[in-house]
């Protein structure tokens, strides 16, 4: 398992943990225990604890745009582990700026058919899909860097 994959992974059972206990406990502190009991001896550089953090800064965009893609399911009825993995994929689709879009839709689905359901993978990969798509594939634009300019001429 890459160390990206184990620091999603830590987040997304920290996300899961938060959100079944009614956000009760501090995400911060959460991740870090979660990083404790999990994987000792594993130090990510502060990458689960920056995808919780940005989860929870960005929830309401985020679960704005999971209710536009998935409008047969409400937020609240789409199962605990597959919303808080769409809630990092999109996280790292739309508001990072160092994950390849394909990598954080790819590892959103693994993560997907690692602890979700039997659909869970393909539930995971249409949403995620529909918004890169919508993205018009393409990276955001402050991923792209400046674009030339079209002559009118």
């Amino acid at each position: 398992m890459s160390n990206r994959h184990l620091a999603r992974t830590v987040a997304m059972q920290t996300l899961y943990e938060w959100d079944f206990n009614n956000r009760k406990q501090s995400l911060v502190n959460l991740v870090k225990s979660n990083l404790r009991e999990f994987a000792p001896d594993f130090n990510d550089g502060g990458f689960s604890e920056r995808i919780v953090k940005g989860v929870e800064e960005h929830e309401q965009e985020i679960d704005e745009i999971i209710q536009k893609y998935a409008p047969e399911w409400p937020i609240q009825q789409i199962t605990i582990v597959d919303r808080n993995i769409l809630r990092i994929g999109v996280y790292e689709l739309k508001f990072t700026n160092d994950i390849p879009p394909k990598v954080a839709i790819n590892e959103a689905i693994e993560l997907a058919k690692s602890f979700g359901g039997e659909s869970s993978g393909r539930f995971v990969n249409g949403v995620l899909g529909a918004v890169f798509k919508d993205m018009g594939g393409l990276p955001p634009a402050r991923e792209r860097g400046p674009q030339p300019e079209v002559s009118t001429n």
